[in-house]
C-alpha cells in the first residue's frame, strides 16, 4: 500500500482506570492480539519511516510485549494529556521533515485503508494538520468537531469542555491526526486551562489556524473504526467487530463456517482452503489448520498444527499438538 513518507506516533501511556485491571489497558486482548498490536498491524502495510510508541503506565510491560518489533519508545512519566505525550517525542521526531501521524493505542478497529486515505489526502494541498473524524449516533464523552460557516474546522472541543449546543454535534474526533513538523513548535505553547487540567493535542487546531495554516478533515467511511476501549464492555464490543471482520474475510478466502456466530478464531490463526469449521469451535494462538480439514463441533485448539485433510473429532481439546 503506497502512501507518502510519514512517521507514526502511537499513544500508549494511559492507565485505563475504568478497565479495573492491574494490566495496562493497551495490553488487554481482543481477538487474539493486544489493543496496541492491532494498531501497529494497521500501520505495518503503510511502512512508516519511524514508529514511536509513547509509554507511561506499565511502561516496562508494554515495552516487553513489543520486543523485537521495529518501534522506538518515548516515556511519558506523568500522564498530563495527549499534547504532553506529543512533546515527549520531540527529541526523536521533531528533526524529521516527514508528516507525523498520531493515533491512540486503544483504537483497535482502525484499518490500513482508512489511514492511507488520511495520509493521501495531504498529498495535494499539504495542510498543516489533518483530522480523521466520524459521524456517530452517540458522541457522549468524545471530542466534537466544531465547523465554521464555510464547513472548515474551527476547533475540536472535548466533551468536558463543550457547551450544550456543542454536545449536540455528532461529528467526533477519532483521535487520529496528521501534522507537519510545526506541531512541535505549537505544542510548546499548549496550555492546560481546561476542565481536565491536561494538555490537549486537539488544541493544536486553533494554533494552526491562528498561524494561517490549513486544517483539513477526512470523515471515516465506517464510524466503527472510531471505537476506542475504555472499559470491559467496550472491549467486548470491539472484540465482536474484529471477530466478525475475521470470519467474513476467512469465508471469502475459502473457509466454511457452519455457524459463524458461534465460531471464535484469533487473528493469529492460519486457515487453509476448504477447511470446514463446525459450530462452537475455538481456535487460538499460533494454531495452523491446513487445506481440507474439518474441525468438529465444540473443539478448542490452542497453538496446534492440523495437517492437511485431517478430521478433528467433536469436543477435541488440545494445546501445542500436531494433529
Amino acid at each position: 500500500m503506497s502512501v507518502p513518507e510519514f512517521n507514526a506516533l502511537v499513544l500508549a501511556a494511559g492507565q485505563g482506570t475504568r478497565m479495573k485491571s492491574s494490566l495496562p489497558k493497551v495490553l488487554h486482548e481482543a481477538a487474539g492480539k493486544t489493543l496496541v498490536e492491532h494498531v501497529l498491524a494497521a500501520l505495518e502495510p503503510l511502512s512508516p519511516a519511524r514508529t514511536v510508541v509513547v509509554v507511561g503506565h506499565g511502561a516496562a510491560a508494554v515495552k516487553e510485549s513489543l520486543a523485537g518489533r521495529p518501534v522506538e519508545f518515548a516515556l511519558q512519566e506523568q500522564q498530563l494529556g495527549t499534547g504532553h505525550a506529543l512533546m515527549t517525542t520531540a527529541a526523536l521526531l521533531e528533526p524529521l521533515d516527514a508528516p507525523l501521524l498520531v493515533l491512540a493505542a486503544d483504537g483497535p478497529l482502525i484499518t490500513s485503508m482508512t489511514l492511507a486515505g488520511l495520509l493521501a489526502s495531504r498529498a495535494g494541498s499539504r495542510p498543516g494538520m489533518s483530522v480523521l473524524t466520524a459521524i456517530v449516533d452517540d458522541p457522549t464523552g468524545l471530542g466534537r468537531i466544531v465547523r465554521r460557516a464555510d464547513g472548515r474546522i474551527a476547533a475540536i472541543v472535548e466533551h468536558k469542555d463543550a457547551d450544550a449546543a456543542q454536545r449536540e454535534i455528532r461529528e467526533i474526533n477519532t483521535g487520529i491526526l496528521a501534522f507537519d513538523k510545526s506541531a512541535y513548535d505549537f505544542g510548546r505553547e499548549l496550555r492546560s486551562d481546561n476542565a481536565a487540567g491536561e494538555y490537549y493535542i486537539t488544541d493544536l487546531v486553533e494554533s494552526y489556524l491562528a498561524a494561517g495554516l490549513e486544517v483539513d478533515a477526512v470523515v471515516a467511511d465506517d464510524p466503527q473504526e472510531a471505537l476506542a476501549v475504555n472499559d470491559r464492555a467496550q472491549l467486548a464490543v470491539v472484540t465482536r467487530v474484529l471477530l466478525d471482520r475475521s470470519r467474513r474475510a476467512r469465508m471469502l478466502a475459502g473457509v466454511t463456517m457452519l455457524a459463524p456466530e458461534t465460531t471464535f478464531v484469533d487473528d493469529t490463526v492460519s486457515l487453509g482452503r476448504d477447511v470446514i469449521i463446525e459450530p462452537g469451535v475455538i481456535l487460538r494462538g499460533a494454531t495452523s489448520v491446513e487445506d481440507g480439514c474439518r474441525i468438529g463441533a465444540y473443539s478448542v485448539l490452542d497453538d496446534c498444527r492440523v495437517s492437511a485433510g485431517t478430521r478433528v473429532a467433536a469436543h477435541t481439546v488440545a494445546s501445542g499438538q500436531h494433529i
